[in-house]
């Protein structure tokens, strides 16, 4: 029997086990370690490693064992995991992942993450759906999300509507995450997210929520082209608030920075 070290973190509500040099069959130990039932109960693996480009590399497995570009939660938790157990001393540190280097921060249980710039974004998709056809925006905040405005976000059938439209033609091959997004207030919005690789709705999505709060604000301001600094709140549905914050340059979105709890809740070995 082999054991394996691990913290399990939650960013928002969004739950992993972060776990260095596993030595043992690491899609194995994912879709071990990551069940309810008979494991931990996360939503994925923060593999935390060295890295040539950064002062650390991050890998992130989702519950199914597939591998994920970015996780913007799992990023925090991974922050707030180098500075209180690795005893990083900068204030700003850079992390290697699949969707580029991203600079961070934290402090206690509070982490801050800046994320590659979004791209491909696409407004008012058409997607058929049973014969319903709604509309979709779409952008890449390190991996691929759809977003659908909704009026009451609470009587949305998220597992039902999210699965069609994850793997609906019109984003494959890869599938997409798919956000639900009801504007709660001028500068705030409530969102839920099906996950792609947990193949279900989770408490929280830190990419999902900065994907929303940005189609948020390019479609509700269509003409501003130049802004310093925006600031939106996120309600998720772990009750968390995240911050994600942004400028725009030209028409082009930059800086783009998430901010929210990264909580310490257990630590162990796990029998494999």
């Amino acid at each position: 029997m082999k054991k394996v070290k691990f913290t399990k973190m939650a960013g928002a509500g969004n739950a992993f086990v972060v776990v260095e040099d596993p030595k043992v069959n690491l899609r194995k130990l994912v879709i071990n370690i990551c069940s309810s039932k008979t494991g931990v109960g996360t939503d994925g693996l923060l593999l935390l490693d060295k890295s040539k480009k950064a002062d650390y590399r991050m890998r992130i497995l989702n519950a199914d064992g597939s591998e994920a570009e970015m996780c913007g939660n799992g990023a925090r938790c991974i922050a707030a995991y180098i500075v209180n157990q690795k005893g990083l001393k900068k204030k700003k540190f850079a992390i290697e992942t699949l969707a580029g280097i991203v600079l961070a921060q934290a402090k206690g249980e509070v982490a801050n993450i800046r994320l590659s710039g979004p791209q491909d974004y696409r407004s008012d998709i058409p997607v058929k759906l049973e014969g319903r056809k709604i509309k979709a925006n779409y952008i890449n905040t390190g991996v691929p999300h759809a977003i659908i405005f909704v009026d009451d976000i609470d009587k949305i059938d998220v597992d039902t509507i999210g699965r069609s439209i994850r793997w609906h033609p019109e984003f494959s091959p890869r599938g997409t995450n798919v956000d639900f997004v009801e504007q709660a207030g001028k500068n705030s919005i409530k969102v839920r997210t099906f996950e792609r690789g947990v193949e279900g709705e989770t408490l929280a999505c830190g990419t999902g929520s900065v994907a929303s709060a940005i189609i948020t604000f390019l479609k509700s301001n269509p003409d501003v082209k130049n802004i310093k600094r925006v600031v939106i709140k996120v309600l998720t549905l772990s009750g968390e608030t995240l911050h994600v914050s942004f400028g725009l340059k030209n028409g082009i979105v930059s800086d783009v920075w998430l901010k929210g709890s990264a909580k310490f809740i257990a630590k162990g070995e796990f029998y494999v």
